[in-house]
């Protein structure tokens, strides 16, 4: 069984409910990319909404986690259709779109991911292309196998839940707790009785309509993403390289310190 389910896709492994793990990355440097890619992630996503990375580097990010056999994905600045064909024809599997607030939403970004007759983004010759080698093949590929995850976090998305994971070409989601939080005129407060109705009812829609829901775990704990995994969720990004970092140079810093 556990080796039929590494054969699938990240998209098969979404679509059957089975759990994949991921990180984010918003450090623009090869080695960063490498190394997280080593570590055993099924997945990673490079974070263009809260980094300083450009699309060059963008594409050396896809490049090296890609050929690491891991799945690059890419978090959007917006829905932005020019983005998502450039970095899908960079070599991004797919895209985690932030903001989706309605079904229309939802629908743009999928048609931005596919191509004609299915989509509306515009066909060019690039990496992802094997720079015109590969184009019957990827023609094949980015109709069967591109992602696209939408952002629950606002709750207007929370009124449109049922809508928005309906729509045909949406794999999955994650929830943006922060902003969810803020737009219902709590923010930051994670453990507010409202909130956290809120995103039981987008993962009970979301069990109904089994999609499979995401969640971000900032800090580096590896109890609390047990916990997370225990509670059902199966697509579940695994803090981001900045906290990683910081965590384990403070951590060893502090205990020295401390002594």
């Amino acid at each position: 069984m556990e080796k039929d389910v590494n054969k699938l896709t990240l998209k098969g492994k979404l679509k059957n409910g089975h759990l994949t793990l991921g990180s984010w990355i918003t450090i623009a440097h090869p080695a960063i990319a490498e190394i997280m890619s080593n570590a055993g992630f099924d997945w990673l996503v490079i974070d263009l909404e809260h980094s300083v990375i450009t699309l060059r580097e963008a594409e050396e990010l896809i490049r090296v986690i890609d050929l690491s056999g891991v799945v690059p994905l890419v978090r959007l600045t917006s829905n932005d259709p020019n983005q998502i064909k450039r970095v899908m024809d960079a070599g991004s599997h797919g895209v985690i779109v932030p903001m989706i607030k309605t079904a229309e939403e939802a629908q743009r970004a999928v048609d931005a991911v596919r191509y004609p007759v299915k989509g509306n983004r515009g066909i060019g010759l690039a990496r992802a292309q094997g720079y015109g080698v590969r184009f019957k093949e990827y023609l094949k590929w980015q109709e069967e196998e591109s992602i696209v995850i939408v952002q629950i976090e606002h709750i207007e998305a929370v009124n449109n839940i049922e809508e928005i994971l309906s729509v045909d070409g949406v794999d999955g989601f994650i929830i943006g707790p922060y902003d969810l939080s803020g737009s219902m005129g709590i923010p930051g407060q994670l453990k507010h009785k409202s909130l956290l109705n809120a995103m039981d009812r987008v993962y009970s829609i979301a069990s109904e309509l089994k999609k499979s829901g995401g969640i971000h775990i900032v800090e580096p704990d590896a109890e609390e993403l047990q916990l997370k995994i225990n509670d059902g969720h199966k697509f579940i990004a695994y803090s981001v390289d900045i906290r990683m970092l910081d965590t384990s140079a403070r951590n060893g810093i502090n205990k020295i310190r401390k002594k």
